[in-house]
């Protein structure tokens, strides 16, 4: 270690990029005992005098600022969006060329820049004083000649010049303040930056002057300790630079699955240890997976590139279910009829399956004003082809409407009876051959199944070559050769696409023949090569079955959805109408006219209002009569309050009027009497002559009291 220079960690891992890496550190002062263990980020950090540290990434994370007044400090994230300026420097430069290697690395990117000079400078016949600002505007670089810089100046009497000033020339130079800003993040990418002082841009606290240093998160591993180490390198321990004088130390190699993808055939078969496990929110529900424990060992059999599709289980009372499944798998499959709860649905399914026929499963009323036919169901659908069709309703600027749609044949099929009765088969023929054409708008909601015209049998790897997914199936025939065959019992299955993957056929130590797949791009797993002895006698290999079929999370299911169909366009909208008050009354459908009819109600009792306002002719009630003088001239008589006779006091209850309430009574008597017409075409109910005027007669008296 002889001629090493000892430096704090954040100053030297501050001097260092990814590309320079890795270096092997070592420890020199400023310890971290035993009792004092620094756990950050959930890995423990604890270092001593001499142990060495082999530096294998570093991460840009934070700004580490330091007020050089006050010698306060605080971090910054390197996400902040605050600007700051340089502070000039307060001693001189001896010469040009000295100042400008303090300007960042794209010198022309930062200019203009302005400086000042102590002492009186001559240039030909040019004299400029002492305190004489310059503003360099360039470089002048001439091929044999001196480099130079082209600077502007401006004279006493508001008159400028241009003069070119060699880079070696001497004197006392101060740089004055610029008005160039810069971020955090363009700061910590320029070395030249990095090594000057900073102030805050329009706050409050201008006029703090700061010196801003890189906290960077290292990732490093120790020759005495398997688990990757991460730590801040603000942390205050010096360490030297050992990289040239201890290449043969030995160190635990972390790889990641990635990076064993990139190893050689020849490495395998090994036994690896594992030093990270992965993460809890896995992509993977799998069986062997809480066996990837950390410090566990396994068997990395090879490597290569597996094809897979993913399955998924339809909704229902249970949880959807998801699968990875081989194309080794031995199960049989059958297709199964595919549902579609849109007329968009039946479109895309049409153009992966040439001739498809479906039938309808919910009825659907006709609107004519958008478009939409009727349909009833057990009707079958041919699909033909997608075209246009043209709306009877008009848009807001009175021109007609074309829309998408799919153009459809509706098969016929004769009644039962009329089968009976046919005898010859070429009129049978010719009644299934009558086709009517039906269209489809694709915006249109519709209920439809698949119909199928065969039920035959297929491997999983001939389903992919005959027919374009996703594809609706059911496992009939299990998977011999597995334990147990999770993909059995389920109605149906769909198969939502294909993935090819690269893969490693890993197993544990105690059952070495029962191997499972890890997939690099979708497992986080570091692992290191031990030297332990194959789980098996010397050349002799068993035979391994590989996990054909491993359950998956929904996380999975939506991240590959969104890597199959991101370019996948949206289904159509249907066309915007015509919200007029006089086009809506000429274009109103047959279902809404129906529909705009009221509903008779199910109890036959006749409501109150609606005998106020009806009589046997259907008008209006005339006005009631005016009053008997008898009653104009004498109210009707009042009843005495009564006192309690405990305390010869009134009471605050009045006695209620049995006048009125024997004739509410009998109102209600008639009106839970009168039955509704049920028989009836017209949209109200007639009532019998006598009970109407007996009601009426009922309520005119108590209206008039």
């Amino acid at each position: 270690m002889a001629g090493t220079i000892a430096l704090p960690l954040q100053e030297l891992i501050g001097s260092l990029d990814n590309t320079s890496l890795p270096k092997i550190l070592q420890v020199c002062s400023g310890v971290y005992f035993q009792g004092s263990v620094y756990e950050i980020s959930g890995s423990e950090v604890c270092f001593s005098t001499g142990d060495l540290v082999k530096v294998i990434g570093i991460e840009l994370q934070a700004v580490s600022c330091e007020d050089i007044t006050s010698n306060e400090k605080f971090e910054l994230p390197i996400t902040h969006t605050g600007l700051f300026k340089v502070v000039p420097e307060q001693k001189p430069y001896s010469s040009i060329e000295e100042m400008l290697s303090m300007r960042p690395v794209g010198l022309n990117d930062s200019l203009p820049f302005t400086f000042t000079s102590n002492s009186k400078m001559t240039f030909g016949s040019l004299i400029l004083g002492a305190g004489k600002a310059l503003t360099v505007l360039s470089i002048e670089r001439h091929k044999g000649e001196e480099d130079k810089v082209r600077c502007h100046v401006r004279g006493q009497t508001e008159a400028s010049a241009e003069v070119c000033i060699p880079l070696s020339a001497r004197g006392e130079f101060y740089e004055c303040e610029s008005e160039d800003c810069y971020t955090l993040k363009e700061i910590m990418s320029s070395p030249r930056l990095r090594t000057r002082r900073f102030c805050f841009v329009k706050t409050t606290k201008c006029e703090r002057v700061l010196i801003l240093s890189p906290v960077h998160q290292v990732q490093a591993i120790m020759n005495l300790r398997k688990n990757i180490l991460r730590f801040p390198s603000s942390l205050e321990v010096d360490v030297v630079d050992v990289t040239d004088v201890c290449e043969d130390a030995n160190f635990v190699t972390p790889l990641s699955l990635t990076e064993v993808l990139s190893l050689p055939d020849e490495s395998f078969p090994v036994v690896a240890e594992i030093l990270e496990e992965p993460e809890r929110h896995s992509f993977f529900k799998c069986a062997w997976l809480p066996g990837l424990i950390k410090s566990t060992n396994l068997v990395l059999h090879n490597k290569g590139t597996t094809a897979m599709v993913l399955v998924s289980s339809l909704k229902g009372r249970k949880n959807q279910q998801y699968f990875l499944v081989s194309q080794q798998y031995g199960g049989r499959f059958r297709r199964r009829p595919r549902e579609f709860n849109s007329v968009y649905e039946v479109y895309v399914a049409s153009t992966q399956t040439h001739g498809l026929t479906v039938s309808v499963t919910r009825n659907s009323e006709e609107v004519e004003e958008e478009g939409l036919p009727g349909l009833s169901i057990g009707e079958k659908l041919e699909i033909v082809d997608c075209t246009r069709m043209e709306l009877p309703c008009e848009n807001n600027k009175g021109q007609m409407q074309s829309v998408e749609a799919l153009l459809c044949h509706r098969l016929q099929e004769p009644d039962d009876d009329e089968e009976e009765e046919e005898e010859e088969d070429e009129e049978r023929d010719k009644r299934e051959e009558e086709k009517e054409e039906v269209f489809l708008p694709l915006y249109m909601q519709g209920h439809f199944v698949e119909v199928l015209g065969e039920n035959k049998k297929y491997k999983l790897s001939d389903l992919g070559k005959e027919f374009r997914l996703p594809l609706d199936v059911k496992v009939v025939s299990r998977d011999t050769e597995l334990e147990t065959d999770p993909l059995v019992g389920f109605s149906c299955l769909r198969i939502e696409g294909a993935i090819l993957e690269p893969s490693i056929q890993a197993s544990f130590p105690d059952r070495p023949d029962h191997c499972f797949l890890l997939l690099p791009q979708w497992l986080s797993l570091s692992v290191s090569f031990t030297t332990e002895p194959l789980p098996w006698p010397q050349d002799k290999c068993p035979k391994c079955f590989t996990e054909r079929v491993s359950e998956v999370t929904d996380a999975f299911f939506y991240e590959f959805r969104k890597k199959d169909n991101s370019d996948e366009a949206p289904p159509p909208r249907p066309p915007k109408r015509d919200m007029s008050s006089s086009n809506l009354v000429k274009k109103t459908s047959k279902s809404t006219k129906k529909a705009s009819k009221p509903k008779r109600s199910k109890d036959k009792s006749v409501p109150t209002d609606k005998l106020k306002t009806l009589t046997l002719n259907n008008k209006k009630r005339p006005p009631a009569p005016p009053p008997p003088e008898s009653l104009n001239e004498e109210p009707p008589p009042v009843f005495p309050r009564k006192y309690s006779t405990a305390t010869e006091e009134p009471t605050s209850k009045a006695l209620q009027n049995t006048y009125v309430k024997i004739n509410t009574s009998l109102k209600n008597e008639l009106l839970c009497g009168v039955a509704a017409d049920v028989e009836s075409d017209h949209d109200y109910e007639t009532v019998d002559e006598s009970l109407v005027a007996m009601v009426k007669t009922a309520e005119e008296s108590v209206m008039f009291y």
